[in-house]
């Protein structure tokens, strides 16, 4: 265990506890794992080999939020419990679009933040701060989130397959960023949802029991509740107008592009992906498309 530990890993660290946020990123080609990690996520796709395919089609959608947001004239992004820095940051996405967007990334992991730290550096334009999502003041009031987003101006807030990993009521994490956001402001959320149960979905939620953050599947009612006042974006980019077609859906199939990985058709045949649902919410703006 020892001869794991990297210059970005605290050496507190506990390396014998698998970890979602690093399972997660093992799913999505990372490096930045252990080998409990390796092992519980090797447990999980023996079981699920799909989990993959959801984790990198969850990746894909955040990088199609992204996009949509600087397309609507959004600058800057809040990326709660943003997880281990991989390939297809959001401020990578952001800078390839808009040089001057300005991205804060939000986790309570050390080893995220450690290494979001070293990967960064100095840049002005983005900045990493070790909080808990569950004190959304403790994020408002952090000097780093004061110098560089202004929340009187657009701001995406993405909590991006973080929210099934914390029990209880969610939705009074996520109003007070939907009470600070201006107009104009985007809501981003993936979830994975009770919708599609299956021994296998069974099986997965029993392996992350062994995880510091069990899976917490909610419904798709649930999840659309936690938008609150703001209007849905169209999910798909031809809709004809911001009610027609569903509020949430799986996160393959809201707005896809042709250099995706996955296939939104992949989907059907999986419960990991036809139940793991995403969406977009503006506040005050009703995008048509």
């Amino acid at each position: 265990m020892g001869t794991e530990a990297m210059s970005w890993a605290p050496a507190e660290l506990d390396l014998s506890r698998p970890n979602a946020a690093r399972m997660y990123d093992y799913f999505l080609g990372g490096s930045h794992n252990f080998a409990a990690d390796r092992q519980a996520a090797d447990a999980v796709l023996a079981v699920a080999p799909h989990v993959a395919d959801a984790a990198r089609a969850n990746r894909e959608f955040l990088r199609r939020s992204v996009r949509y947001a600087l397309q609507q004239g959004i600058r800057q992004f809040i990326d709660l419990g943003s997880g281990i820095p991989t390939v297809g940051n959001v401020h990578d996405i952001a800078h390839s679009v808009n040089a001057d967007a300005r991205v804060l990334y939000v986790d309570v992991e050390p080893v995220a933040v450690a290494h979001a730290r070293a990967l960064l550096g100095v840049d002005p334009r983005v900045d990493v701060i070790q909080a808990d999502i569950c004190f959304p003041d403790s994020i408002f009031n952090n000097p780093a989130t004061q110098r560089l987003i202004d929340l009187g101006r657009p701001v995406a807030i993405l909590f991006v397959s973080v929210l099934h990993f914390i029990p209880g009521d969610v939705n009074a994490i996520v109003e007070p960023f939907r009470a600070a956001a201006s107009p104009g402001s985007a809501l981003v959320i993936s979830h994975a949802t009770s919708g599609a149960a299956t021994s296998q979905t069974e099986e997965v939620q029993r392996l992350y029991q062994r995880t510091p953050t069990p899976l917490q599947l909610r419904t798709a009612a649930e999840v659309e509740t936690l938008f609150g006042h703001f209007h849905m974006v169209p999910a798909s980019s031809t809709a004809t107008s911001p009610t027609s077609g569903a509020p949430l859906v799986p996160v393959a199939e809201w707005r896809p592009e042709p250099d995706d990985q996955v296939e939104t058709r992949q989907s059907v045949a999986s419960p990991f992906l036809n139940a793991f649902l995403a969406g977009m919410g503006r506040k005050g703006v009703a995008d048509h498309g």
